[in-house]
């Protein structure tokens, strides 16, 4: 009968390994913190391959994204979009500066000459729409070998390793890329 379980991998390797040569040695962690690992690095290196084939990079992606996601008319003050990103001032202004030469935002300017607003343009807005969708049909098709089941348990179970590791390490709650 098949319980879904596979033949041992590479994690499963390194634990037993780590069992033979220190029996006293806590391995528990290393099926789940590794393969979390592996998934991670797996799963960066593929997005970063799929934004390039459709012309985005991560750091466009996330600024176009938070300004689509405001809603209409897609357009947030500087001070919002730091906090929407959990970025620094310095980090939005270089990544507006990149959009705007790129024309896929339109900066609105105070008196004082500072950014008072950023808005998505016309070129940003298709460019957003096309590759989130492109990029969400593609990461879902990812995980077609999981059931509907499988899917909810895994996102509450990661959302549980998640607020447990936020709590116990006094993490705040900020993406950011695997490894940073």
């Amino acid at each position: 009968m098949d319980d879904g379980r596979k033949q041992p991998d590479p994690v499963d390797a390194i634990a037993e390994a780590w069992t033979r040569e220190r029996p006293d040695m806590p391995v528990g962690s290393i099926g789940i913190i590794t393969r979390v690992w592996r998934a991670a690095k797996l799963l960066g290196d593929e997005r970063r391959r799929t934004l390039a084939r459709l012309g985005i990079d991560t750091a466009t992606l996330d600024l176009l994204s938070t300004l689509r996601r405001h809603g209409a008319p897609y357009a947030m003050t500087p001070g919002e979009l730091r906090e929407a990103s959990l970025l620094t001032a310095g980090a939005i202004t270089q990544r507006v500066a990149r959009a705007e030469r790129a024309g896929l935002v339109e900066t609105v300017r105070g008196p004082r000459g500072r950014t008072s607003s950023v808005r998505l343009s016309d070129a940003g807005n298709r460019l957003i729409e096309d590759s989130v969708h492109e990029l969400l049909a593609y990461e879902n098709s990812l995980l077609d070998h999981l059931g509907e089941d499988e899917r909810a348990q895994l996102t509450e179970l990661l959302r549980r390793l998640l607020d447990g590791l936020v709590d116990r390490l006094g993490a705040d709650d900020k993406p950011g890329q695997v490894g940073e």
